[in-house]
């Protein structure tokens, strides 16, 4: 029988609306108490928690773990680990792999690889088209009951109106959403947002309405299906208001957004890295830094305000990473019109996110909702909440550990991001996942 013991924590679980000091007892793997003055029980092990946030596990439904097929950017070992140490319990595996997430046979492999390697639980998305070839939908059904959790085809919209239309009706036969990315693949061909500052940098842009106009496509065909349609990384102020009316009409349309888009703009392209609505920075950076390129791309500190005021009113329901990771030949020792796209995430959302707490522009229990409460319940996953007789998926995170991002420090296989160099507050110091310590900085 293990034991192990949390002590004087601030627990915090928006779903019991329980925010308190208190210890949690925990027993072979599940909750078996919460409460002040639990020393009487003997255990194996005591965690000072004083000072520290104690959360249900957080899940990201957002994660490209590379596997199959891109081993060398990210393996389930180290994509995992950096879930973990970025207090991650479960992620939501996105299937453009190669070959990509489109078969039972193929998620399958994933899955068996998955429960003897993997530090965290891995919840695959199936493809919407074969091979993300935008020609033939996959069976929804047979993906469904495996234990898929959406679709998506996700780094490329699917053009076809007809086939997204067919998409979202199966969506409400098996109750899982397609979760698109959006993008007009007319409007492409830039390396960052079309705005003054690309035009300052001579830098070919993204427009806007790449996106936006997908979104609203997307959107009326959700309203007139009665599919579910979960709009990714939304990016920019006019993709949230499209968002927000076609709820009004009564589409099931639920949203995510990415803390980089929350606090990174254009300007990051050009070496200026202030973590937007904060009043925190790193050092200037060189100009054009590959690691600044994502897709959907950073946008304009207008957009960042509207999506961060949006996050605080509901607008949002969860929050999630785009881990993204890249090799350094791919990404950050390429010029960045060669480099691709995406940054990776899971180590560096708890920092980021809490930096707009600071800011006082969030609070923490918001925070701890979208990536761990709202997602257990609109996916009607286990977890997100901290009660008695649960199993003890928990987050534990140091909101004053100070630490500088660096290679060493983070445990992805990949690299990329453009917070290398800078020092942060705020990380996860351990990790439970059914009651193993998958992370630990507590000793």
């Amino acid at each position: 029988m293990s034991r192990l013991r949390l002590r004087n924590g601030r627990i915090v679980d928006p779903a019991t609306s329980l925010d308190q000091i208190a210890d949690v007892l925990i027993i072979d793997g599940r909750i078996a108490e919460i409460g002040t003055e639990l020393g009487a029980t003997p255990v194996d092990r005591e965690v000072d928690c004083t000072g520290f946030v104690i959360s249900p596990g957080w899940t990201d439904m957002h994660v490209h773990l590379r596997v199959p097929g891109q081993e060398y950017k990210e393996t389930i070992e180290t994509g995992t680990a950096a879930a973990a140490a970025g207090g991650f319990t479960a992620i939501a595996v996105m299937p453009n792999t190669d070959p990509a997430l489109d078969s039972l046979e193929t998620i399958g492999r994933l899955l068996d690889q998955c429960r003897e390697r993997a530090a965290v639980r891995v919840m695959p998305i199936g493809a919407i088209t074969i091979g993300r070839a935008g020609k033939e939908l996959v069976d929804f059904e047979a993906l469904a009951n495996f234990g898929v959790v959406g679709f998506s085809d996700d780094g490329i919209s699917t053009a076809n109106s007809t086939l997204m239309a067919e998409a979202l009706v199966a969506s409400t036969r098996v109750g899982r959403p397609v979760m698109v990315h959006c993008e007009d693949p007319y409007l492409v061909g830039g390396v960052m947002h079309e705005g003054e500052v690309s035009a300052r940098l001579g830098l070919a842009g993204i427009k806007a309405a790449a996106e936006e106009s997908f979104i609203a496509r997307d959107c009326l065909l959700a309203h007139e299906t009665g599919g579910w349609l979960h709009v990714l990384h939304v990016s920019t102020a006019i993709g949230l208001q499209i968002i927000k009316y076609a709820r009004t009409l009564g589409a099931h349309v639920t949203a995510e957004i990415m803390p980089h888009h929350l606090v990174m703009t254009d300007e990051w392209v050009a070496g200026d890295r202030t973590l937007q609505n904060t009043n925190e920075r790193g050092p200037h950076a060189p100009f054009a830094h590959p690691d600044t390129k994502v897709n959907p791309p950073l946008r304009t500190a207008d957009d960042t305000r509207t999506l961060l005021a949006g996050l605080a009113n509901g607008d949002f329901d969860i929050l999630a990473t785009d881990h993204a990771p890249h090799a350094a030949h791919e990404q950050r020792d390429v010029p960045i019109t060669k480099a691709a796209f995406g940054m990776i995430g899971l180590e560096l959302a708890v920092p980021t996110m809490l930096a707009l707490v600071r800011a006082g522009h969030l609070t923490i229990e918001q925070v701890i909702d979208r990536f761990s409460t709202q997602p257990a319940r609109i996916w009607n996953l286990p977890g997100g909440s901290i009660e008695t007789g649960d199993v003890a998926n928990l987050t534990i995170i140091d909101p004053d550990h100070r630490w500088t991002v660096t290679e060493d420090a983070l445990k992805s296989k990949s690299k990329n991001t453009p917070l290398l160099g800078m020092e942060m507050t705020g990380r996860a110091v351990m990790t439970i996942v059914e009651g193993k310590v998958v992370h630990d900085l507590c000793r």
